[in-house]
């Protein structure tokens, strides 16, 4: 058992198919990406923290997750490392078994939203395979975690990670968005 929950069985790459693997944590590279504070040579430990470190989490501000959303998709903008953090973060959920915190699904979702709608970089043609196929890998966390009783932050960003990993970059965008305030102006009429 690892940070209250079991961790499942499996390995990456998620099938035997796969052209390139996830970005090791000791691969030099690393300090050659960059996040919003400068190279991402902190990012390996940041991953490994968050591996022991999976259930849900009340407090935005808890570590690890908020210096990886703050490092790496910094008010809406990614960066090439967050590409390379991404498959990991999904890998990290798959073999998580229990609950796990709403960001493993939010925190992919807002970055292919900001990939696809913002200025941020193109990803390096040695994470493209690895970042796709954990978008793709998405809809399977989330039937991997449908059991597991979700509050409404993490519908919404379960939601929005199936958008994403479907193609339906606008709807996940909005999905992100959505709060109680917005929920209730929508039940009430109130939107125009």
């Amino acid at each position: 058992m690892i940070g209250g929950s079991i961790k499942r069985q499996h390995t990456f790459p998620y099938d035997s198919g796969m052209k390139s693997a996830m970005l090791a944590f000791d691969d030099p590279r690393w300090k050659e990406l960059q996040h919003a504070y400068g190279d991402a040579g902190d990012i390996p430990d940041l991953l490994r923290a968050l591996a022991v470190s999976t259930g849900q989490n009340a407090d935005f501000q808890r570590e690890p997750w908020f210096d990886l959303w703050s490092r790496l998709c910094h008010q809406g903008d990614v960066y090439v490392a967050s590409y390379a953090a991404v498959p990991h973060i999904v890998h990290i959920a798959k073999e998580t078994e229990g609950p796990i915190d709403f960001s493993f699904f939010a925190f992919p979702a807002a970055v292919e939203i900001a990939r696809r709608t913002g200025p941020g970089p193109d990803i390096p043609a040695a994470d493209v395979d690895a970042y796709h196929r954990a978008i793709a890998q998405l809809i399977d966390n989330v039937s991997l975690h449908r059991h597991q009783a979700w509050n409404q932050p993490m519908l919404l960003a379960v939601a929005a990670a199936l958008a994403v990993a479907k193609g339906h970059i606008a709807a996940a965008e909005a999905l992100l968005n959505l709060d109680d305030d917005w929920i209730g102006r929508i039940k009430s009429d109130e939107v125009v």
